[in-house]
């Protein structure tokens, strides 16, 4: 194959937030955009880059094949936009509507709270 070198959108170990420190911190003091499938909680950071944290529940999504489902369309697109997200803490939780929800609406969801959350960080 030729042509220009693709960017490397990968999701780093450092991308991630694991503990549940980091997760009391994103809550704490958080900026939050909702619709029927996620709820994005953002908060600031001092890294200079963006952080993914996942709290997709049994009660929500159903069995460990419906949220793994739901975890994956989540990272993939936070991969996509982490480049251009400035430096935020980002905790999203699914909601009931992404039980049955088909991957390009939960994509759709996704950009759209990305890009809300990009905008009401730009203003605060």
């Amino acid at each position: 194959m030729t042509g220009a070198p693709v960017a490397r959108q990968g999701f780093a170990p450092h991308q991630r937030i694991l503990t549940a420190a980091g997760f009391d911190a994103v809550y704490s003091r958080r900026l939050r955009a909702m619709d029927s499938f996620f709820a994005v909680n953002a908060a600031p950071n001092t890294l200079g880059f963006a952080r993914l944290g996942l709290s997709i529940g049994k009660k929500a999504v159903g069995n460990s094949v419906s949220r793994n489902r739901v975890k994956r369309q989540v990272r993939e697109s936070f991969r996509r936009i982490a480049s251009q997200l400035p430096g935020l803490d980002l905790v999203v939780g699914a909601r009931n509507g992404a039980r049955t929800a088909h991957n390009a609406r939960l994509q759709e969801s996704l950009d759209g709270l990305w890009k809300e959350i990009q905008r009401r960080c730009v203003v605060s």
